[in-house]
């Protein structure tokens, strides 16, 4: 799986992005091959000098149909949303996404010398 990673520095405004982040899911929603997405508000920076107000993601199941996505006119309208409400505020980071269950995972034994 592969997913579009959106972090969204802290706004100027934050009546106005709160204001047009419902036309921005919406137009997220509407791009092809999306499979899941998921908004993050970031309450505090614990270390490190990057700020961030929003970390969106937007997960597709191969990287060509994340490529798909972005190239579509849904796609390429979704980017002028997030230009427009953002101010171009933000980072755009493609990832190759894997996750594990807690159950699936396992202590490695321990070996005694």
């Amino acid at each position: 799986m592969y997913k579009l990673v959106i972090l969204i520095e802290p706004p100027d405004d934050a009546d106005k992005l709160d204001a047009e982040w419902p036309a921005f899911l919406k137009q997220c929603e509407q791009m092809p091959g999306l499979r899941r997405e998921t908004t993050s508000r970031v309450d505090r920076l614990l270390h490190g000098r990057y700020h961030l107000g929003i970390i969106h993601e937007l997960f597709f199941d191969s990287m060509d149909a994340l490529k798909q996505a972005m190239n579509s006119d849904v796609g390429q309208e979704t980017g002028r949303v997030l230009q427009r409400i953002t101010d171009g505020k933000f980072s755009l980071l493609m990832a190759d996404h894997l996750e594990d269950q807690l159950s699936n995972i396992r202590v490695a034994p321990h070996f005694d010398d």
